[in-house]
């Protein structure tokens, strides 16, 4: 009488776990394999392990953190309006209002140019 693949699959879920392993090395001696790539696939798979190869991220938020003591806040507006579409208004309420996001989805590129250029008035970015 021939085993079906379901009741071999429901056979094997039912195995303790030194069960199983005791079955993955006969496996592997009767088979001449190594078990060892399924075994770090199920690794990474596994819930609450770190991922191993993480996307490159491509959009960054901008945030003006602080303002050093030696800033010109005239100078930290003018930057906020050179980077936005902000009236004036708005962009001395929002250097008033920092810790507040300047820019958000923007290019590396840009956010660190974003970066230097808020470092020569003194303002403090952070890149998220």
């Amino acid at each position: 009488m021939a085993i079906t693949q379901q009741e071999l699959i429901d056979a094997i879920c039912n195995l303790t776990l030194i069960q199983a392993a005791e079955l993955t090395k006969a496996l592997e001696d009767k088979l001449g394999v190594s078990a060892a790539a399924p075994v770090a696939v199920a690794a990474v798979a596994a819930p609450g392990a770190p991922v191993a190869a993480e996307e490159e991220k491509t959009s960054f938020d901008v945030e003006l953190t602080a303002l050093k003591p030696e800033a010109n806040k005239v100078q930290v507006i003018k930057v906020v309006r050179e980077f936005t579409t902000l009236g004036l208004k708005e962009a001395k309420e929002l250097v008033d209002g920092a810790p507040k996001i300047v820019k958000e989805g923007v290019t590396k590129d840009e956010a660190e140019k974003m970066k230097a250029r808020f470092a020569e008035v003194a303002g403090t970015v952070t890149i998220k």
